[in-house]
């Protein structure tokens, strides 16, 4: 289970947000919260900045304006290492250590859920028998897998996903459904960058349009 946030304050809320490139306006002022239990999908055509949110909530970027809360608290990096599990384009794996290695690595860095192991994860993404697989030779969807059984053992309650859906099949799109569902049941939260709603997961969900207003 996620650590749970408090049921009086929205797990995230983000008030005038703006980023530029090279004085280029790139999204913003944005103003939405996420709560617990809920689902936040952006949307928008490439160079619409999905990514660069993202980035920007994870810490990853730094924001020309606005202020980023944690359960009312304005965010610092140990807020985002606690509550925040980023899922990019770049699985963030070492290709010379084994999936199974990867995984127990990255529990040490980031901590685990209490009831998950590592080897059930990579059963529950369809990796079991590639334990000791080098991750160099794993196919992208085989790295997306092994990127999604990462999140799936944080305890991180906020889940920042970047296209999840990429390079993924059918039974893959459903396994990432399935995990959102389960993280939001209970008492998690998730964004998550997509180009349209043909792969929506099927939970409460808002949406969060760039360059249009919250729905």
């Amino acid at each position: 289970m996620p650590n749970v946030p408090s049921p009086s304050l929205p797990l995230l809320a983000v008030r005038a947000l703006a980023f530029s490139r090279d004085e280029v306006l790139v999204f913003g002022p944005l103003a939405f919260s996420v709560e617990a239990n809920q689902a936040l999908l952006v949307q928008g055509g490439n160079g619409a900045g999905k990514t660069t949110l993202l980035r920007v909530l994870a810490g990853l970027l730094r924001a020309d304006a606005g202020v980023i809360e944690i359960e009312g608290v304005v965010a610092d990096a140990a807020s985002r290492a606690q509550h925040i599990a980023y899922l990019g384009h770049l699985p963030g794996l070492k290709a010379d250590l084994s999936a199974l290695q990867n995984l127990h690595y990255l529990c040490g860095l980031h901590g685990r859920r209490r009831t998950q192991t590592a080897e059930a994860a990579l059963g529950i993404v369809g990796l079991a028998g590639f334990e000791d697989a080098a991750v160099r030779t794993l196919s992208a969807g085989q790295k997306k897998r092994l990127g999604l059984a990462r999140l799936w053992l944080s305890p991180a309650p906020l889940w920042l996903l970047d296209e999840p859906y990429a390079n993924l099949d059918l039974d893959g799109i459903h396994l990432v459904n399935q995990m959102v569902q389960a993280h939001l049941r209970e008492g998690g939260a998730a964004l998550i960058t997509t180009h349209g709603a043909y792969a929506a997961p099927p939970v409460r969900t808002r949406l969060l349009e760039l360059g249009k207003q919250l729905a």
